[in-house]
């Protein structure tokens, strides 16, 4: 089985980590999902424009990825968590992406507020069979954005039913 592991990461980097992660202990290949335009200005600045783009369902371009996601019998999708649902960069990915006969895993982090983004995320899988959700918190304060709340083992856990 050809598994692949995709995910967006902004500021701390806490879901690339996780990505990471995930890739290392199941063998998968990875891709980073990368807008076209990156985001730019003051972190405040970009959470104002990610609510704008939330609120809109605004799907940023991506820039090519290096390998073919059909390829894949099971795919693995993190995202930060932007104003209770996924990052726009994901959503693009959902949207363009044919989860017919794929195995889906999915996982967010965030800060405290995970909202719907998981539930979301479920149904732009279909017809997928979705195997594993995940929910990975971090500390929301500015000075410790990189410090998981969530035990360790929560990750151990999700990788372990793939």
């Amino acid at each position: 089985m050809k598994r692949l592991v995709v995910y967006y990461s902004f500021t701390a980097g806490n879901t690339k980590k996780i990505a990471l992660k995930i890739a290392k202990e199941t063998g998968a290949d990875i891709i980073a999902l990368e807008t076209t335009e990156p985001y730019q200005g003051s972190y405040q600045a970009v959470v104002d424009q990610g609510l704008d783009e939330v609120k809109r369902g605004f799907m940023p371009a991506l820039k090519p990825y290096a390998v073919n996601p059909a390829d894949y019998d099971e795919i693995i999708i993190g995202t930060p968590t932007w104003w209770y649902e996924m990052a726009p960069a994901v959503l693009t990915f959902m949207e363009k992406m044919d989860f017919f006969g794929k195995k889906v895993a999915l996982f967010q982090t965030n800060a405290g507020w995970p909202g719907k983004c998981l539930k979301t995320m479920e149904k732009k899988t279909a017809p997928g069979k979705v195997i594993a959700t995940g929910l990975f918190t971090f500390s929301a304060r500015d000075a410790e954005r990189d410090k998981m709340t969530s035990p360790v083992s929560d990750i151990d856990d999700f990788i372990k039913k793939l």
